[in-house]
């Protein structure tokens, strides 16, 4: 159990607010030395493994700097202003639609974008946007869209990337399985994800109109 301290220190780093950067280098640092690796060999293991996957790293490094400098221009601030002058723009419809876009795209293998990508520059602040049409948000109000923000994201990936074997995630799925000693074929597995992601798809279409409807209340409350 030892082995599984990283767990714990990225629960508590993320819900002290630490740097995400500095909480997962030092997870992975943990873990590695509580399952008997000096820090050479984690510091090494950690190099390589960068190395290994740098076409999946470098794109959202090298998407940093973009989005850095579209915000550092206004981007959040137009795109929030246009949402605030769109009627049937509302926070939930943005976010489900968003949700069901990223799912679709997700079933074939295209990445529409991820959380610093599309989520942060461009999702959220339409959110925000529709969200204060009739007033300004307050700091908790604001982190509650944004959350729903970044649940549209994880949700809409996780959920419809196992229904196409062309998605790597569909056979790392059944390696898993193999590793473990259960026999599941790849049919099955595409059969059962189908209907968990449409069942995903509707719950959040729920939470996203409960989302809209506490909005709505904590404005006529504040009204």
């Amino acid at each position: 159990m030892i082995k599984l301290v990283g767990i714990l220190l990225v629960a508590l780093g993320f819900g002290f607010r630490v740097n995400a950067l500095v909480v997962v280098l030092g997870a992975g640092l943990a873990t590695g030395l509580a399952a008997g690796f000096s820090l050479r060999e984690v510091v090494a293991m950690m190099g390589r493994l960068f190395v290994e996957n740098r076409g999946l790293v470098l794109p959202i490094v090298l998407m940093l700097p973009v989005v850095g400098l579209l915000e550092k221009h206004g981007l959040q601030e137009r795109i929030a202003t246009l949402m605030r002058q769109t009627a049937a723009a509302t926070a939930g419809r943005i976010l489900w639609l968003y949700q069901a876009l990223r799912g679709g795209l997700s079933v074939l293998g295209i990445s529409l974008g991820n959380h610093a990508g599309m989520v942060r520059p461009l999702i959220a602040p339409m959110a925000e946007g529709a969200a204060a049409r009739r007033g300004e948000l307050t700091p908790a109000t604001r982190e509650r869209v944004r959350a729903h923000g970044a649940a549209a994201e994880n949700v809409g990936n996780f959920f419809s990337d196992d229904i196409l074997v062309a998605v790597g995630a569909l056979l790392l799925v059944k390696g898993f399985f193999d590793a473990a000693g259960v026999v599941v074929t790849l049919e099955k597995i595409k059969l059962w994800s189908v209907p968990t992601a449409l069942w995903v798809l509707a719950i959040g279409w729920w939470r996203y109109r409960a989302l809209d409807r506490w909005l709505a209340k904590r404005k006529d409350g504040a009204k």
